[in-house]
């Protein structure tokens, strides 16, 4: 069972699992999925929410209305790596609508970020308005993906 400090064991990774798979399954479908009584399921996914390990549940968009858009993938570098820097450059990332995702990285760059524009042109004023006046950026590197070959909802199972 997961601990307070967040450790899963065997049955809270079949929990996971079957969650990562159908996050709108029953909590009773999912207790005779992993093998447990209704309430030692719903016990055990309530844990698993309040320690962290769950962080929360999503709907996965596609289709029609996903497609329409391109997805800019920017390596963004800092003047400097000190926590003031990380901090403000951070919390102004997440002030951006258009940020999807944003990873701390190792490497060359100091974070990646992935941005949905409507075009090209958003891009150049999002570029203008936003990215290039950032806290601490010394340098933004951009790429435009072609098309996506691996999404989040197809790594399941």
């Amino acid at each position: 069972m997961v601990s307070a400090r967040g450790v899963v064991d065997g049955i809270d990774r079949r929990i996971i699992q079957v969650l990562r798979t159908d996050g709108r399954i029953s909590n009773a479908d999912l207790a005779a999925a992993v093998g447990l009584s209704a309430s030692a399921c719903h016990r055990r996914v309530r844990l698993l929410e309040e320690t962290g390990v769950i962080r929360g549940y999503a709907a996965i968009i596609g289709g029609p209305a996903e497609e329409t858009g391109l997805v800019v993938l920017t390596q963004f570098t800092l003047d400097r790596q000190t926590e003031d820097f990380l901090i403000r450059f951070e919390a102004a990332v997440r002030r951006c609508p258009e940020v999807q995702d944003c990873y701390l990285m190792t490497g060359v760059a100091d974070y990646l970020v992935k941005l949905k524009v409507r075009d090209a042109a958003d891009y150049e004023r999002l570029h203008k308005e936003v990215l290039s006046r950032l806290p601490g950026v010394a340098r933004l590197q951009s790429s435009f993906a072609i098309r996506t070959v691996v999404a989040p909802i197809e790594r399941r199972g």
